[in-house]
């Protein structure tokens, strides 16, 4: 069952790491809004500038959390509450601006992954 909660938190973990550092200025169709990358994203939800660099600092730590959390299982649980909670305001985010579901799809997926990961860490 470990191989399984350590294959969740790879994925979860360098899934945020992509979308973060890698497709950070990217556009892909899941962004919320009419944006092209991630600050515009923001900027769409009505949220200050500041916030992206904020968000994405909790979201790369988490994510770095439950990766060196195989090593260090202490991070794991507080890793993947905090990417949990982060999903949710993603997801209420793009409620707020009417986004159809399939922009959802990577929140919701995410936030399985965190669940999943929670209910064999505990």
């Amino acid at each position: 069952m470990e191989i399984f909660q350590y294959s969740l938190q790879l994925v979860a973990g360098l899934g945020i790491l992509n979308v973060w550092i890698l497709r950070f200025s990217q556009s892909t169709t899941y962004r919320g809004g009419d944006a092209s990358n991630m600050k515009e994203e923001f900027a769409s939800y009505g949220l200050p500038s500041w916030c992206v660099y904020l968000i994405g600092f909790l979201k790369i730590s988490s994510a770095l959390g439950l990766i060196v959390g195989i090593f260090v299982p202490l991070l794991i649980v507080p890793s993947a509450i905090l990417l949990a909670l982060l999903m949710l305001g993603a997801l209420a985010m793009h409620v707020k601006v009417s986004d159809p579901l399939k922009k959802m799809i990577p929140a919701l997926s995410m936030l399985a992954l965190c669940l999943g990961i929670l209910a064999l860490a505990i």
